[in-house]
């Protein structure tokens, strides 16, 4: 089991930054990929971003360019850096581990790879 706790969402304004932690506990993180969805009431949940227990990343084209995601091992936390913030970023957040070490089979990742999941973390951006 991985225990995941997102926090670092708020209200911001458009064009502004925040930056999402997720801290994971339970099985050993570093092995974990990690990955951010993104979901807005009443529809489906979205990839946003993942990254390999090696490192390596992957972006939606939605937030290629703005969005940055990392991991810190050794503090068993990942990251999501958001910059130039636009109202349709507006969602609620999630982290989530995938019990493997690459980040997905298919071209972007799917949420049914992903097994573990925190209890999200609204961002709204103001217009």
């Amino acid at each position: 089991q991985v225990q995941l706790v997102e926090s670092g969402g708020g209200l911001v304004q458009s064009g502004g930054s925040l930056r999402l932690s997720c801290a994971a506990s339970g099985r050993t993180f570093s092995r974990n990929a990690m990955g951010w969805f993104r979901q807005v009431l009443g529809k489906e949940r979205e990839f946003v971003a993942a990254i390999s227990w090696g490192g390596s990343t992957i972006y939606a084209d939605s937030v290629k360019g703005r969005f940055t995601i990392s991991r810190d091992n050794a503090k068993n936390t990942v990251y999501l850096q958001m910059n130039s913030l636009k109202p349709e970023d507006t969602a609620v957040y999630y982290c989530a581990a995938r019990p493997r070490t690459s980040i997905t089979i298919h071209q972007y990742p799917t949420s049914d790879e992903y097994n573990y999941w925190g209890q999200g973390t609204q961002v709204t951006v103001s217009s």
